[in-house]
């Protein structure tokens, strides 16, 4: 063979082999673009071929216990436009700001963009969209959207909170349980060329949005309201900073009512000042704290109860003050209550009881029983930035200190906190923890989680706890919370009256009003915390501004849940002496002879009296007497 022939036939194989080199090189890249990377650039494709317009899921309802909506979702539209699909940008942009109510520079300017795709204006109501709609202006497009709506405006805004423009919970409920109410957003797919004008005749595709899941709350709305209505006539009364209420069931932690005055529809938030809204929106019953004054002195008698350092026998003398580590510590009635019992040392809510009280059960003791009543430590409560209030260290409690803090000073608790370890109190002994949400629900109805009342310690003995029932029933039977009595009724309860500290020294004229109570007394179902911050004038005492609300609370819930009466509704009555002129002693010396219980502001002699003389009153009511 020739040379030649070989050197041809060596080009040709050669040539062939590069060749199918080529072509496997080619098939290699076809398999890796459309098999390896198909998906991807599938994706990039569709990106380039169809404009998607999101469609917002609405958003999970939030409901009473009773099936009330007390949050849901309205249907509102979202104007979007592409630019290179309007025809007239003057005459759309003039059509979009008059029915928009636009700025017209504004519109236009969006109009003019080179994006592709611009959001005009959102949250816009049906009536208006479809108005819009109406005038056939090319290039714009509308996607359905939600706009939160609560059907009771002002009602619980501090506990449900509210959304931002994207529905995403800011604050409440709304926050705390986002993650559960808000849905999974769909699409709206539409072809269009590389300009992206939609294509005559193309198929818009859907993909439908999953709703959020619904909240059952244990609130109930009727008591909400009652107590609503008694947080603002309150703080109206008095002229106070503010006024809140809770209302809780006794047996399961499940909170029933929380209202506090002022407040603000949340339809209409004042998003235009920051500071206001914050302040508005505060739950103050579960994230501030506040001394708790002589409410915190239940804790007190239930421990030295519990521990066994006193009975009802023991006898407790009162002069006016103690002095303890060389101060003197005055008791609220500086003429002395004299020699007492147990019983009536709670009635009359003297000091000097309490600071013995304290000093026999010694600082290790007391801490140990005021932990176990869940104090210095967050409750858990389903509710975001709870404070865990304030007990001092152990080891630096003086007894000076340990004195104050048995009858409710040196000490401060979260209002949620105080009833939480009250319930415990009057229960038999059992804390539960204290919670908002009763269920959690799919939209369709499914039932995803329930929460059952969780116990999670211990406080008091039956025993101890029947004592304390007993003896606080005293209180508004025949002491300073008769005001919080309703006929018919046995209800047990304590007031107290705080002073308020600015830069850590008593701020004059400025107090904190309250009440607990708890009722039927026998066998308890519900309890009451009324809070009157700063009440206003010389009639500060909780007798006398929180206790009448929270009797007026516990008689509307007595109606709506039909509890019938426990004892005879006659109430006996007597006439209010006239006591103007006299000393302050004498003058309670007259009171109390009366069968009245008496509040006394200032020493000296009498210059005023409420209610006036020979006003008929039901024996054992609170009176007022002011002296200079």
């Amino acid at each position: 063979m020739k040379a030649g022939a070989v050197t041809m036939r060596k080009r040709i194989l050669i040539a062939f082999i590069a060749l199918c080199c080529v072509f496997l090189a080619l098939f290699g890249r076809l398999f890796y673009i459309q098999i390896i990377d198909g998906k991807e650039l599938k994706i990039k494709a569709a990106e380039q071929w169809y404009r998607d317009l999101p469609l917002k899921a609405e958003r999970g309802k939030i409901l009473d216990r009773n099936g009330n909506v007390l949050a849901d979702s309205r249907d509102v539209f979202t104007l979007y436009a592409r630019p290179n699909a309007v025809k007239n940008k003057e005459e759309a942009a003039r059509v979009i700001s008059d029915t928009l109510e636009l700025g017209y520079d504004s519109v236009l300017e969006k109009l003019s963009s080179s994006v592709g795709e611009v959001t005009i204006k959102r949250k816009i109501d049906a009536q208006t969209a479809y108005s819009l709609r109406e005038r056939n202006v090319a290039g714009l497009y509308y996607t359905l959207d939600t706009k939160r709506n609560y059907p009771y405006g002002t009602s619980l805004s501090q506990i449900l909170g509210f959304t931002n423009i994207d529905n995403v919970g800011q604050s409440g409920l709304e926050s705390y349980y986002d993650k559960y109410l808000t849905g999974v957003d769909g699409f709206a797919y539409t072809p269009t060329d590389i300009a992206g004008r939609e294509i005559p005749g193309g198929a818009t595709r859907y993909v439908p949005g999953v709703a959020g899941c619904d909240l059952t709350l244990s609130i109930d709305l009727n008591i909400q309201r009652f107590a609503e209505s008694a947080v603002t006539a309150a703080a109206t009364e008095f002229s106070a900073k503010s006024a809140s209420m809770i209302v809780m069931d006794v047996n399961t932690g499940g909170i029933l009512a929380m209202a506090k005055n002022p407040s603000f529809d949340l339809n209409d938030p004042p998003r235009n000042d920051l500071d206001l809204l914050n302040s508005l929106s505060r739950n103050t019953m579960i994230v501030d704290m506040y001394e708790p004054g002589s409410t915190f002195k239940i804790f007190t008698t239930a421990a030295a109860l519990e521990a066994g350092v006193v009975n009802d026998n023991d006898t407790f003398y009162c002069a006016g003050s103690r002095t303890v580590d060389g101060q003197r510590i005055r008791c609220w009635r500086s003429i002395g209550h004299g020699s007492q019992h147990i019983a009536e040392g709670v009635k009359n809510s003297c000091n000097c009881v309490f600071m013995d009280l304290a000093s026999r059960l010694g600082t290790s003791r007391f801490y140990d029983a005021l932990h176990k009543f869940g104090l210095g430590k967050k409750t858990g409560v389903d509710f975001a930035g709870e404070s865990g209030g304030m007990l001092m260290n152990e080891s630096a409690v003086k007894p000076v200190d340990l004195a104050r803090i048995g009858f409710g000073q040196a000490v401060a608790v979260t209002p949620l906190q105080l009833i939480t370890g009250v319930c415990s109190v009057v229960n038999g002994g059992t804390l539960y923890k204290p919670y908002l949400v009763s269920s959690v629900d799919s939209y369709d109805g499914k039932n995803l989680a329930t929460r059952l009342p969780e116990a999670v310690g211990r406080t008091v003995s039956e025993a101890t706890s029947a004592k304390m029932r007993e003896y606080l029933v005293g209180v508004v039977a025949n002491g300073g919370g008769s005001k919080a009595g309703v006929a018919g009724y046995a209800i047990g309860g304590k007031t107290g009256t705080a002073q308020k500290y600015v830069n850590g020294a008593i701020a004059q004229g400025k107090y904190v009003s309250s009440f607990i109570g708890f009722a039927p007394a026998n066998d308890p179902k519900y309890a009451v915390l009324m809070i009157v911050d700063e009440p206003q004038g010389y009639m500060y005492y909780g007798s006398l501004v929180a206790a009448p609300y929270a009797g007026r609370t516990f008689a509307k819930i007595f109606d709506y849940t039909g509890l019938k009466p426990t004892a005879a509704e006659d109430v006996e009555t007597t006439f209010m002496p006239d006591v103007l002129g006299l000393s302050a002693e004498e003058a309670v010396a007259v009171l109390e002879n009366a069968k009245l219980s008496v509040e006394t502001v200032g020493e000296g002699k009498v210059v005023s009296q409420t209610p006036a003389p020979k006003t008929e009153i039901a024996v054992n009511d609170t009176v007022l007497i002011r002296c200079v």
